[in-house]
């Protein structure tokens, strides 16, 4: 079943790399009492992923925070270094997006938003999406019917939507 508006994010455990090296978070926990942003791309360093996705959220930061967004939390089917390496090379990290891995891919599977590409290299990756979730409950969900694009949920397009 695919997540959807109204549904409660699943429990589920997802990895960031700390200062003494990966460390588990409880995106219920992280959620809880906040309203965020969370959204994901089929793979770290991938083309729209690098050069359009992440960057549309760094550039709507401020715009969400004004909204009272508390958070913005990338997504992605890889492990905590991929994405503390890619956080650094895009620029999220430094203006305060939370990196967060789903190495087994079991949040994405989880919310339905699983796919593969074996074309391109692409097993048990992540849709692409953006969704509003405020204490734990999503309140706005966007996919993208193709993962090659990058319209409805990057980040001017979820601001516009708010």
């Amino acid at each position: 079943m695919t997540i959807a508006p109204g549904d409660t994010l699943p429990e589920a455990t997802l990895v960031k790399m700390g200062a003494e090296g990966p460390e588990a978070v409880s995106l219920a926990d992280h959620a809880k009492g906040k309203k965020v942003v969370i959204f994901a791309v089929p793979g770290a360093f991938t083309p729209t992923c690098h050069s359009a996705h992440v960057p549309s959220f760094i550039r709507t930061k401020d715009q969400f925070a004004a909204k009272g967004v508390d958070d913005i939390i990338c997504v992605s089917v890889n492990d905590p270094f991929v994405m503390k390496a890619w956080g650094e090379a895009t620029g999220a990290t430094e203006a305060g997006i939370t990196m967060l891995g789903d190495a087994q891919s079991a949040f994405t599977k989880a919310i339905g938003m699983d796919f593969d590409a074996p074309p391109a290299g692409l097993i048990a990756r992540s849709k692409r999406y953006a969704m509003v979730v405020e204490d734990g409950k999503v309140t706005k969900l966007q996919v993208e019917e193709s993962p090659g694009v990058c319209e409805v949920s990057g980040g001017e397009a979820l601001l516009a939507a708010l």
